[in-house]
């Protein structure tokens, strides 16, 4: 049973956004797990903590008009979700996709929050984007937008944008379908309004200040958490069979890190299905991957052959045998029987590498099995840090190696396990990785705001 505190709190928050499903989930998840904290902290619950903290500093909201190919103009809704800049300015990426909403992105910036605490770098959260679709011409069906539309988009949305970030206040980044040709626009675009350079992106190619390891960082960090967490029972991911949903950065990265370190990957995604691949995606294989989102900007079911396609399939229920699972797609793409027949095939640990892509029923189905399971919030923060660490290259002018990146990285990724870990241990919910990272994170962002006092 939750506090009275955080029930009143939660109704309000219902009652407030009642349309915003996406949202209250995320909410949810957090607020009931904090409990123990707020019990032995009563200076949070003085301080209204919890009431200051599920509202925005400030929601931006504006048009992006842009001119196509054919010469027609178009309009789409841009969003910057600034949610708290307690430990750090705004820091979270922007997302182009047209299921973008308000909701959407409320849930992504307040999980951003979290997120960027547990990473131990300064940054605040924040997320943000368009209803803008790149993988669709908006004149001729089934193509893709241009560069040039691209261009004219990305152009257009930083000419407003550009008034509400900077190094100093928000320094966006990437995510859904916003990679380096998008932040490359962004990035030429901010610098032309500002008339200087300065690392206001994060996730820019490497010719003009971004860091190495940056594209490969979120999928990375995501199994270094999971090897943490096997080597809390002594185990390790030699030899695991493991499913990935995704394509993208995330997945490929992921999977990649995962064979050179002995494991199975069967399976890869994406809108158009799932490709199993029964003995094991073979890194060539996984670079064919690579380069058929990045270059040919493809579907995976061009890659049919490499195994057996399932057209509009999710990978959760195919393989007859797994260990692992990694849900790197997107939010509440894995669900409640998806992770009870995963729990009935053996998964030992499920590792997100989206943000929340596991629903509550498939959550209490992992918890209630003893699966190690890492939420979003902690095994996907390897992107957002090694974004803090290109900020940090940037404001000294340099760029360090591949090494030095991955080893802080590594560094980052076992502290945030490790913060989990022992904050779930000392309010009686150990091996609850989900306790563990909310109440990490919190506590950080919650001192802070109750240091600077009720602004």
């Amino acid at each position: 049973m939750s506090s009275k505190y955080v029930n009143e709190v939660l109704a309000d928050v219902r009652a407030k956004n009642a349309d915003q499903s996406e949202f209250l989930q995320a909410v949810e998840e957090v607020l009931m797990t904090l409990d123990p904290v707020l019990k032995a902290n009563p200076q949070y619950e003085e301080a209204a903590i919890l009431e200051r903290l599920v509202v925005p500093e400030r929601i931006l909201i504006f048009r992006v008009p842009w001119i196509d190919d054919k010469g027609k103009v178009r309009v789409n809704k841009g969003y910057r979700v600034q949610f708290n800049s307690a430990i750090g300015p705004y820091k979270g990426g922007l997302r182009f996709d047209p299921t973008v909403n308000l909701s959407i992105l409320k849930f992504l910036g307040f999980e951003q929050v979290f997120k960027n605490s547990l990473t131990t770098l300064p940054m605040g959260g924040a997320k943000g984007g368009a209803n803008f679709n790149p993988k669709q011409s908006p004149h001729t069906p089934g193509k893709r937008c241009s560069d040039s539309e691209v261009m004219r988009f990305c152009q257009s949305f930083m000419t407003e944008l550009f008034h509400h970030i900077g190094p100093n206040t928000d320094v966006p980044a990437g995510d859904m379908n916003v990679g380096g040709r998008e932040i490359g626009y962004l990035f030429g675009q901010y610098k032309r309004i500002a008339n200087e350079w300065t690392g206001v992106l994060t996730g820019k190619g490497l010719a003009f200040g971004g860091s190495l390891i940056r594209p490969e960082a979120t999928g990375y960090g995501d199994v270094y958490f999971a090897e943490n967490m096997l080597a809390t029972r002594k185990d390790t991911l030699e030899g695991k069979v493991c499913a990935i949903s995704g394509s993208g950065n995330v997945a490929s990265f992921a999977a990649q890190k995962l064979v050179r370190l002995g494991a199975k990957v069967v399976t890869l995604s994406d809108r158009s299905g799932t490709l199993y691949v029964k003995d094991g995606y073979t890194e060539k294989l996984i670079e064919a991957v690579m380069n058929l989102k990045t270059v040919k900007r493809g579907e995976l079911s061009e890659l049919a052959k490499a195994g057996k396609f399932f057209k509009g399939a999710n990978p959760w229920q195919i393989a007859d045998k797994l260990d692992c699972a990694f849900p790197c797609s997107r939010q509440n793409e894995l669900d409640g029987k998806d992770a009870a027949y995963l729990v009935k095939h053996g998964v030992i640990l499920v590792g997100e590498g989206a943000n929340m892509p596991s629903t509550p029923d498939a959550i209490e189905t992992f918890l209630k099995a003893k699966v190690l399971f890492s939420p979003g919030k902690a095994s996907n923060a390897g992107g957002v840090a090694t974004s803090g660490l290109e900020m940090s290259q940037n404001s000294e002018r340099m760029t360090w190696s591949s090494e030095q990146v991955d080893a802080k990285l590594k560094g980052i990724m076992k502290a945030i396990h490790d913060n989990a870990y022992e904050a779930a241990a000392k309010y009686g919910k150990k091996g609850n990785y989900v306790v563990g990272a909310n109440i990490a994170g919190f506590v950080k962002v919650a001192d802070a705001m109750v240091a600077q006092g009720i602004v």
